[in-house]
């Protein structure tokens, strides 16, 4: 066996879940972004996702406040604004101007779509039993959005220290499931 050992600390990068996502929060009419990679889906319909949000992490206490947000799944093309976001704190800096990027009014709650993301999920917090023990949040997607120009999005997918692997080549296989 040619295998060896890996460091626990790493085991993350193996099951990094999904694309990295920025999530936006509104506070006292002041908008968030947040970078994000762990989240999971946890239910088809309704749709329903967890994601773990630190609570050091300005965003904590703004989603634990409002119980609403909406994930926002970028592409290749916003990587460095993705990283410049995940980089810097919202307490401090005004993501939306600092980054170039354009806020859009959701439809069911108070905080923005980034117009520059190819989706976009509307959420509110439906549990939060395991927030004060695990940070994680359990969100309901209310309204989703995508942009039917993007055919085949190349999605981001963090593999730790600044290190990101690209959705690119797809293949279909005989299933079942429909």
């Amino acid at each position: 066996m040619a295998k060896r050992t890996l460091p626990l600390s790493r085991v993350y990068r193996l099951l990094e879940p999904g694309p990295v996502v920025m999530v936006t929060t509104v506070s006292k009419g002041r908008a968030n972004i947040m970078t994000l990679s762990w989240h999971t889906m946890l239910e088809f319909e309704p749709p329903l996702v967890g994601c773990v949000i630190s609570n050091r992490n300005y965003t904590f206490d703004i989603l634990k406040a409002t119980k609403e947000c909406v994930i926002n799944i970028p592409t290749v093309e916003l990587a460095e604004k993705v990283v410049a976001c995940g980089n810097s704190s919202g307490c401090k800096v005004d993501k939306f101007e600092a980054f170039g990027l354009s806020p859009v009014t959701a439809e069911c709650v108070k905080a923005p779509l980034i117009d520059e993301c190819y989706a976009n999920l509307e959420c509110r917090v439906l549990d939060a039993t395991m927030v004060a023990k695990y940070n994680f949040f359990v969100l309901e997607v209310l309204k989703a959005w995508i942009d039917p120009a993007q055919k085949q999005p190349r999605t981001l997918h963090h593999q730790g220290k600044g290190v990101f692997m690209v959705a690119g080549e797809t293949i279909q296989l005989p299933s079942k499931m429909k």
